[in-house]
């Protein structure tokens, strides 16, 4: 992939770039889903966080979870969550937001002090849209767009994963797997808002 390519997966509608990947150990904890979805989810998790090179956890030491992902069927529910409205401010003006845009799902990141990523919020209302995705898909799907702080149209046109081919089920598309690949590189910041950093995406992915 080129600069050109890349600089638009980390620009926001506002024309900021970001590009932040975690920078401790993801600690995931899964609500609203039955006991056999449960290793879907952390396992399309884990092999996303393994292609990034990076590490899961059972727990993180000061937060004890640092990735939560909510499945439920209105938004309202969330109101309904025991310390929910501590952890994320103004939940109910951010809830009405999502219901008059009939939003199905919605993401939140936490940084640290020096801009890596330090928790997600994945919130899932399963509208018959969603409901119809094969739950493997949707944890994928869910697992690739957390693990760096893509822009929030990076994905409006198109979904980082692809089907494979002569099957139902889907895999993350291979320039977004170099992509991910590469913003881990070791040599590379836990976060940069400048956009020449697809630069040195694009160098790294050249190389592997």
């Amino acid at each position: 992939m080129n600069p050109d390519q890349i600089e638009p997966l980390f620009t926001r509608s506002d024309g900021t770039y970001l590009c932040a990947r975690w920078g401790r150990p993801i600690a995931p904890v899964v609500f609203g889903v039955d006991d056999a979805t449960l290793p879907i989810i952390k396992g399309a998790i884990e092999a996303v966080t393994t292609l990034a090179g990076h590490d899961t956890a059972e727990t993180d030491p000061e937060l004890g979870v640092n990735l939560m992902v909510f499945f439920f069927r209105d938004w309202d529910e969330l109101l309904d969550l025991p310390d929910l409205g501590r952890m994320i401010p103004d939940l109910e003006p951010l809830v009405a937001r999502l219901q008059a845009a009939d939003a199905n799902q919605y993401r939140i990141f936490r940084f640290e002090a020096a801009g890596a990523i330090k928790a997600a919020f994945v919130f899932l209302r399963m509208d018959a849209h969603l409901a119809a995705v094969p739950a493997e898909t949707l944890a994928l799907s869910q697992a690739a767009q957390t693990i760096l702080s893509w822009s929030d149209t990076a994905f409006q046109d198109r979904s980082p994963l692809a089907l494979v081919p002569g099957q139902d089920a889907a895999m993350l598309r291979p320039d977004i797997s170099d992509v991910i690949r590469a913003a881990y590189d070791p040599v590379l910041p836990d976060c940069a808002q400048d956009a020449s950093h697809a630069l040195r995406l694009s160098a790294r992915i050249g190389r592997n």
